[in-house]
């Protein structure tokens, strides 16, 4: 029988043997993910193996450890870009514009930046090739949090908060936060933080404008529990195992 007819079974016996692809996704050591297996812990395609024969294919096996995704699969990309302020958020742009995709040049295949920060906007964006996992993300029935700090014009009023959190009318319908607080201020600024899992387009700036604060500088640090962290400005990393097993809880993958 040629590789082309192949059966589904016969193609998962001459997969990788579980245990060894856990090894090299990083879960854990051979011997330690064998135990993990016996324990009951693994789940390939929506099944709890317990067997230590199991082979799987790393391309399309979907594997959950203690009900967390895990990502075996090399060719799947997730990546945090920090974007810098002035860049189009587009992969390219036909009258020559900085754009993110200036900084993603050098990477092969078809990537996806989930949702948009405007021109003016900073901070964090993800990039993937897994479309589902971008759609999900970006659709509102997800309700996927997203932090912002934001540069206001002071003084904030103390109702400010409460009021945010009840809703302010907007062209489009009223908007929102989830969460509210006041970080810092100083000479006539402030500095607040906003969480919101809105994803209207310019929504953060439109909102704290109608509330009478325009932004003058807006950061995104949060999606999730993925956090921007210490990443200089256009600087590009690699999410780590557990920070992309939270964006795909998020959205039940």
């Amino acid at each position: 029988m040629t590789s082309e007819h192949r059966s589904p079974t016969n193609a998962a016996a001459e997969g990788v043997r579980l245990q060894k692809v856990l090894s090299q996704a990083g879960v854990a050591s051979r011997r330690a993910a064998e135990e993990m297996i016996l324990e009951g812990r693994i789940e390939v395609d929506g099944e709890v193996v317990t067997e230590l024969g199991r082979r799987v294919d790393p391309a399309v096996a979907v594997i959950h450890v203690d009900g967390n995704r895990v990502v075996v699969n090399d060719e799947t990309v997730h990546l945090l870009l920090n974007k810098p302020r002035g860049i189009l958020c587009t992969m390219s742009d036909d009258q020559g514009r900085p754009c993110i995709g200036d900084y993603l040049r050098e990477r092969e295949g078809k990537l996806f930046h989930v949702g948009r920060l405007d021109q003016d906007t900073e901070g964090l964006l993800l990039i993937t090739n897994d479309g589902e996992l971008a759609h999900r993300l970006m659709h509102p029935s997800y309700r996927v949090t997203k932090t912002y700090l934001a540069e206001v014009l002071g003084p904030i009023p103390k109702d400010l908060g409460r009021r945010l959190r009840a809703g302010i009318e907007l062209d489009d319908g009223v908007a929102k936060v989830d969460r509210f607080k006041l970080v810092d201020v100083n000479q006539g600024r402030a500095l607040v933080e906003v969480v919101l899992h809105e994803g209207r387009k310019r929504i953060v700036r439109r909102l704290l404008k109608a509330a009478g604060h325009p932004v003058q500088r807006l950061v995104r640090t949060a999606i999730g529990e993925v956090q921007l962290g210490n990443e200089r400005p256009g600087a590009i990393r690699r999410l780590n195992r557990q920070e992309v097993g939270s964006l795909y809880g998020l959205v039940g993958m």
